[in-house]
């Protein structure tokens, strides 16, 4: 087992994530972002594991494109709720959903080729290694964001910031899985 390529690819698959984290961080408690985050990377990783070649064989790429309507709606929805009904919302959910929107594509996709020849016993240890590399990562990016500069730029761009990032995400992932392409080949 490579630690080194497991580690390296967590970086390379959440790396646009991590600035929206950045934004979670500031908008929520830091357990409750740990907690939906990690949810969603070892749903994800697990996905990747134990279904990822049945989803490749049933579902193209380009059609888990769609899940770029994700962040787009997230972006667009009105934040500017009443109290009651923010109070409501579950900062877990909210962070699990925003992560599975924005990276299932990549994380399936990527994590697929890597765990293919990886045992059961091994696999165990890979969940392992990524739920504390998903904590720590969590924990840092906390603290960078409580940087005066960065705590003061995020107070006052960070509603913004997140929609655009948002939107910009959803675009991507429409490109990025090749559902332009397909839906152009259609054409």
């Amino acid at each position: 087992m490579n630690w080194f390529i497991i580690a390296m690819t967590f970086i390379g698959v959440n790396l646009d994530f991590f600035f929206i984290l950045l934004f979670l961080l500031k908008k929520y408690r830091l357990r409750d972002v740990i907690l939906g985050y990690l949810i969603g990377v070892l749903l994800l990783v697990t996905a990747s594991y134990f279904v990822g070649k049945i989803l490749a064989i049933l579902m193209p790429e380009w059609l888990l494109g769609i899940l770029g309507v994700l962040p787009i709606w997230m972006a667009i929805h009105d934040n500017d709720e009443d109290s009651n009904q923010a109070e409501r919302k579950s900062p877990v959910l909210t962070v699990l959903i925003t992560y599975l929107a924005v990276c299932s594509g990549c994380n399936l996709s990527i994590f697929l080729p890597i765990l293919t020849g990886v045992s059961l016993v091994h696999f165990g240890e890979v969940l392992l290694f990524v739920a504390v590399f998903t904590v720590i990562i969590v924990i840092l990016l906390k603290v960078i964001g409580e940087i005066p500069v960065v705590n003061g730029f995020m107070t006052k761009y960070s509603e913004i910031l997140m929609k655009i990032v948002y939107i910009g995400v959803g675009l991507y992932v429409f490109w990025d899985s090749g559902l332009i392409t397909h839906l152009i080949g259609l054409l």
